[in-house]
């Protein structure tokens, strides 16, 4: 890797690929593996359980954008600190200058935030959100933008916008909730805005997996790692197909299928691995 510094998000060239291992955001943390395949995004205000901030919004929203560029980044885990995933939108520093703003400044900043989702749904990086404590509001956007989603039995999850007077229907939450855990489910909790718990979260199909909080970390590292180490530029077509085909039917969403997948078979990771299966021998995968 070159020693050259990397240059700030969204200065660079926009089709230069570049390594993010060095990268340090200003409003959470960003620590990376040793080889910078994996990187964990930390929310890092714990004494008030990890608030996004109009700054934090906007960072999370430049760097998942700029991640399509990572040369080194292969998938990424969204944690936060403290005990905590995040209480969502920071009260004071966000909701109460909401109160004072007109519309087009209210749909400027609703259409950032719905941006943050965009990123996340657009970066080819498969992203592993580890969730304990409470995740509400925005912070449970957060995780259900995540690909997949790990969490402690003490993980606390609401859509809580209706008891602050506003709709379920924020940052893609009408959308994207009732296609993770069905439509009836995810109507009761965007009315409501009551807590899911964890043990809900993973009978519904929100969570992937319960861990103990001393192992969640861990675990969704590893599992991170075993992403980060398999076919990741399939991995990475993998999440296009699934985000892209939401709108397709079926003649149109099997016709992309079968492009995707010649593309991936076009590939010197596809050549590899069949080599590797009959040498019996582990494939190592380099996304060209």
């Amino acid at each position: 890797m070159s020693d050259a510094p990397i240059p700030p998000a969204g200065r660079a060239e926009p089709y230069a690929r570049r390594p993010f291992k060095d990268h340090r955001p200003r409003h959470f943390l960003m620590e990376t593996s040793p080889d910078g395949r994996v990187a964990t995004l930390r929310l890092n205000r714990p004494e008030r359980k990890n608030p996004l901030t109009f700054e934090s919004y906007a960072e999370l929203r430049d760097l998942f954008r700029d991640l399509v560029y990572a040369a080194d980044v292969r998938a990424v885990v969204l944690t936060g600190a403290g005990g905590n995933f995040s209480s969502g939108g920071d009260v004071f520093e966000i909701i109460e200058p909401l109160t004072r703003m007109a519309m087009p400044e209210l749909l400027a900043f609703t259409r950032m935030t719905g941006d943050v989702v965009k990123a996340m749904r657009r970066c080819p990086q498969p992203i592993v959100a580890a969730v304990d404590g409470v995740c509400a509001g925005a912070g449970a956007i957060l995780a259900m933008a995540s690909d997949l989603r790990l969490a402690t039995p003490e993980a606390k999850t609401a859509f809580l916008f209706s008891r602050v007077g506003l709709a379920g229907a924020d940052m893609g939450a009408c959308g994207i909730l009732p296609r993770i855990i069905g439509q009836g489910r995810a109507a009761e909790l965007l009315y409501t805005g009551r807590s899911m718990s964890a043990a809900e979260g993973h009978a519904f199909g929100f969570y992937n997996a319960l861990h103990p909080a001393a192992d969640l970390e861990g675990a969704a590292l590893a599992l991170a790692r075993s992403l980060a180490d398999g076919p990741w530029f399939a991995h990475g077509m993998t999440k296009t197909m699934l985000n892209q085909e939401w709108a397709m039917g079926l003649d149109e969403l099997i016709e992309a299928e079968a492009q995707a997948q010649a593309v991936c078979m076009a590939t010197q990771d596809f050549r590899r691995a069949f080599e590797a299966f009959a040498a019996k021998r582990k494939p190592a995968f380099e996304g060209d």
